[in-house]
């Protein structure tokens, strides 16, 4: 009844697509870049035991409290892939390393 945006709906949207441009967040390309620091997984998993969810991902109160911008997510999101990419070829680096000290 009294709209804040340009477009605001109470209730459910449905597309069958949506197409985000002219957005200022770039994509997490930068962790394939040599500077990244890719964190260790101790460092995650102490991070997790502390707060209880991901680093840069908001918690469970935050959404709650100030809702989730989608793009922000899946921008978050992809970073996040991106991050388990390089941590699953460091372990089949590994993983291959052990193999060949076996034989």
């Amino acid at each position: 009844t009294t709209p804040q945006y340009k477009l605001d709906v109470k209730g459910t949207i449905r597309a069958t697509e949506v197409l985000v441009q002219d957005i200022s967040q770039f994509t997490p390309d930068f962790v394939f870049e040599k500077e990244y620091l890719l964190p260790s997984l101790s460092e995650v998993n102490n991070f997790i035991t502390i707060n209880k969810h991901l680093a840069n991902i908001p918690s469970a109160s935050e959404v709650k409290k100030n809702g989730i911008s989608l793009i922000d997510m899946q921008l978050k999101l992809l970073q996040k892939v991106e991050e388990l990419t390089l941590y699953v070829i460091e372990q089949q680096k590994e993983i291959d390393l052990l193999k060949k000290n076996q034989k």
